[in-house]
């Protein structure tokens, strides 16, 4: 990914490191939303809590991000396990509100009540004062950064480590989307009605699937924070939990590969083209002549930079409406253009039945 993508200005590492933490995050988000139907507005809670208790990890123990990961996933499975167990009590539009009030109600303690534990707005950081137990005694030439073997997880090696996280749980993710137990959650979604009059309870099943998928969004809570140790409640905001809803339908919801590019494209437009300004498109639009170069780049000013979110909701009521499947979609209407045979009659040699 550093090679091919630098030509489309994406092999930087920060960048590579969003692509894989939040494709993570996005796999996770489907296997609830994807599979079950059920659509929830407040993973970004797990996400946060993911975060936070990365850190404490970091604080405590050490700078090694395998107890972090570890521990922020089952942190943040215990905490999808009480949500689960209310909110799932309900169902369609009343399960997807229950969830956004308790993202929100995390977020206002995070920022607020919480102080204590979260720093509130200012954030969670680690200090050379913090006892991190298996570094040292936190003296002044303590390690602040995250390192597994002596590789300290930024620039590339943060994003391979990420990277490696992502395709295990994928691969985790294809074995539940292929199991029994991926097919009941299929079947939730198809109609749980009939689960019932055939004296199935599809409850647990939807509960272990909001819990596996709160998981996954608290493990890429700590890649945020193995890469960049630093945990804040914006992370438990609203709009984080629809961004990762946006990512998972613009890539196919149901699919698994879709999430992962729903990620990297929301992830690119928000890093490339809110980079774009004012002298960055007059040097593009330089061929043009001067009385339609300033015509252009004040029309083109409104798709990037700060208004990027336009560029993204073009693109997204496009996929919408000609691509209900999301990109994944696309690709296969694409594979069929070129796997379909331009002879669609008998084979070659082969006579007409006589009448």
């Amino acid at each position: 990914m550093p090679y091919w993508l630098a030509p489309v200005g994406a092999g930087y590492p920060d960048l590579l490191q969003k692509f894989a933490i939040y494709g993570l995050f996005a796999t996770g988000f489907n296997i609830l939303f994807g599979l079950t139907g059920y659509l929830s507005f407040g993973h970004a809670a797990f996400l946060g809590v993911g975060s936070y208790t990365a850190v404490w990890t970091f604080k405590l123990l050490g700078m090694n991000p395998l107890p972090a990961a570890v521990m922020a996933i089952l942190a943040s499975g215990v905490f999808a396990l009480l949500i689960g167990y209310v909110s799932l009590r309900r169902s369609g539009i009343y399960f997807s509100i229950l969830t956004l009030a308790f993202a929100q109600m995390s977020y206002n303690l995070a920022y607020s009540v919480l102080t204590p534990i979260t720093n509130g707005e200012t954030g969670l950081r680690v200090l050379r004062s913090d006892p991190r137990l298996f570094d040292g005694n936190g003296g002044a030439d303590g390690p602040l950064i995250a390192n597994l073997f002596g590789i300290d997880m930024i620039g590339y090696p943060g994003f391979y480590f990420c990277a490696v996280v992502m395709l295990i749980g994928f691969f985790i993710a294809q074995r539940i989307f292929r199991s029994p137990f991926g097919i009941m959650l299929r079947a939730v979604k198809t109609n749980q009605n009939r689960m019932n009059y055939t004296g199935l309870n599809p409850r647990p099943y939807t509960l272990a699937a909001f819990v596996i998928s709160g998981m996954y969004a608290g493990l890429a809570g700590a890649l945020l924070c193995i890469t960049d140790p630093l945990a804040g409640a914006e992370r438990m905001q609203w709009t984080a939990s629809g961004e990762v809803v946006l990512m998972t339908i613009l890539g196919g919801a149901g699919t698994l590969l879709g999430p992962i590019f729903g990620a990297v494209l929301i992830k690119y437009f928000e890093n490339i083209f809110s980079a774009f300004n004012e002298h960055t498109l007059n040097d593009i639009f330089s061929f043009l002549p001067d009385f339609l170069q300033a015509p252009v780049v004040a029309v083109s000013g409104l798709f990037v930079g700060e208004g990027w979110h336009l560029t993204l909701g073009v693109l997204f009521m496009l996929i919408v409406i000609f691509l209900p499947g999301g990109l994944m979609e696309g690709f296969t209407r694409i594979g069929r253009l070129f796997r379909r045979s331009p002879d669609k009659g008998e084979p070659s040699g082969a006579t007409a039945p006589a009448e």
